[in-house]
């Protein structure tokens, strides 16, 4: 499967500060974390249409996956899953007044970013979200998902040829 333009140059520009295996497993873990910090306050606001509670969570999720759709279908309907997923959990997380969910939300927001920046260190590469911050919050998310892909064995030919967009692009910054 040949992707498309737009998927192979936000995947190469992504790809090339995340390489190294331990920053990636950081930002497997850190993204998710970080998208539940958000999603906790979005619960926060909602209606109810026919039975059905929709909060700002549900439409930061659908915006994302509208955008998702123009790089790559499969990506964009699994990321949908793994949003909602972490929404509904968002949502639950919010309703136990006990465990103080604006606390979790600040915890798991920050610590997520403070992860990714430990493992940016590791890395010796600079976040993008230092150098492009909405292209890196817009990223972030699609590539946890791209990166599922690619640890289940799935899509080599696409990682194939990212890997080789990095390795030309840094060629070219050598050279």
């Amino acid at each position: 499967m040949i992707a498309n333009g737009k998927l192979m140059e936000m995947l190469t520009g992504y790809a090339a500060s995340h390489q190294h295996p331990f920053n990636i497993f950081v930002h497997m873990i850190g993204i998710p974390t970080i998208m539940l910090g958000v999603f906790i306050p979005l619960t926060w606001v909602g209606i109810e249409i026919g039975g059905v509670s929709l909060n700002l969570a549900h439409a930061l999720l659908l915006g994302f996956f509208w955008f998702y759709l123009t790089l790559d279908k499969t990506f964009a309907f699994v990321f949908l899953i793994f949003a909602f997923l972490i929404a509904q959990f968002a949502g639950y997380l919010s309703g136990q007044e006990a465990m103080s969910p604006g606390l979790i939300a600040a915890g798991a927001f920050f610590g997520g970013y403070a992860a990714q920046f430990i493992g940016h260190a590791v890395e010796k590469s600079m976040p993008v979200l230092v150098k492009h911050p909405v292209q890196a919050n817009l990223a972030a998310p699609f590539f946890t998902v791209v990166e599922m892909f690619k640890i289940v064995g799935l899509r080599d030919d696409l990682f194939n040829a990212v890997q080789e967009q990095v390795a030309a692009r840094r060629q070219r910054e050598v050279a």
